[in-house]
């Protein structure tokens, strides 16, 4: 019989996610995936995993599981208070959680999103070779509830990087203070004045609390338009900066839709998203203009 996770404690949205699927936005499929990637690959490495392992990405509240074989975890991402049974452990750093102990991921203490990893790997049932969560198809398996079950992969073999969980403290990704994210202009910028252009690059946005894995929704002055009315929906790519009608702007993250009908003033190339991830509402947002 396979081992397996018990959720004891989903928290207010608990996803499991990998590196994404790729190649399917022609069937109007995205590519979901962890949100803050580098912290991802590092609760992973440190498990003894390859980065394209699947791990279980928390919002805000945490999460607490429990395993049915001893597994060695590592909880990363967002700073929080870790406990296998009660007893405090290391955040950031391999830990042994027993056969029947709880792991406790506790609220984020800074940041919004933490990583839990275990050694083998998460194995839900892949769908278009990924086992990540998309809320916006419905796409892999379903947010976290109280009570389920996750299929545990084998162990990583005797030897294979056991030294990880045992290796001195990294440096994990901070929190940004404040948000600045690079943007490149196009294809739709024409359809803002160069007032409203320069409000993109110049106002100080704020992150809203309406905010998901979908995009990161902001608040702050409106761009100006040029051309009114909207487009036929067309191909939307991650890092998209769209301005629906309220003229805020919106940057798409891994849940993304693949087509849309609101003009996209820019793109966020894709390496400066990871801090997307990480920062809570109300953190004070900036558009840089950048050539690449």
């Amino acid at each position: 019989m396979s081992a397996g996770i018990e959720v004891v404690r989903a928290g207010a949205l608990t996803t499991v996610q990998d590196e994404g699927r790729f190649g399917h936005a022609h069937l109007g499929v995205g590519r979901a995936g962890a949100l803050d990637t580098p912290s991802a690959r590092l609760a992973n490495r440190l498990a003894g995993n390859p980065v394209t392992a699947a791990l279980l990405e928390t919002t805000v509240t945490g999460c607490a599981v429990r395993p049915d074989r001893a597994v060695r975890a590592v909880v990363g991402g967002a700073p929080c208070r870790v406990t296998v049974d009660g007893r405090p452990v290391a955040w950031g750093a391999a830990v042994r959680v027993p056969a029947g102990a709880v792991l406790d991921a506790g609220p984020a203490v800074h940041g919004l999103r933490s990583y839990l990893a275990f050694a083998g790997g998460l194995e839900p049932e892949p769908v278009l070779g990924s086992r990540s969560a998309d809320l916006l198809s419905g796409l892999g398996p379903a947010p976290l509830s109280d009570g389920d079950v996750l299929p545990l992969g084998p162990p990583p073999p005797a030897g294979y990087p056991e030294a990880a969980g045992e290796a001195a403290a990294v440096p994990w990704p901070g929190v940004p203070a404040e948000l600045v994210l690079p943007v490149v202009f196009g294809p739709r910028h024409p359809w803002f004045t160069s007032a409203g252009l320069r409000t993109l690059t110049t106002a100080a946005y704020r992150v809203s609390e309406k905010s998901n894995r979908i995009g990161l929704r902001t608040e702050g002055p409106a761009l100006d338009r040029a051309r009114q009315g909207e487009l036929p929906s067309e191909g939307m790519v991650l890092g998209a900066v769209q301005i629906p009608p309220d003229g805020r702007p919106v940057v798409f993250l891994n849940d993304h839709p693949t087509t849309g009908g609101y003009p996209v003033v820019g793109v966020v190339p894709e390496p400066a998203l990871a801090g997307a991830a990480r920062v809570t509402p109300g953190t004070v947002v900036r558009f840089v203009l950048t050539a690449r």
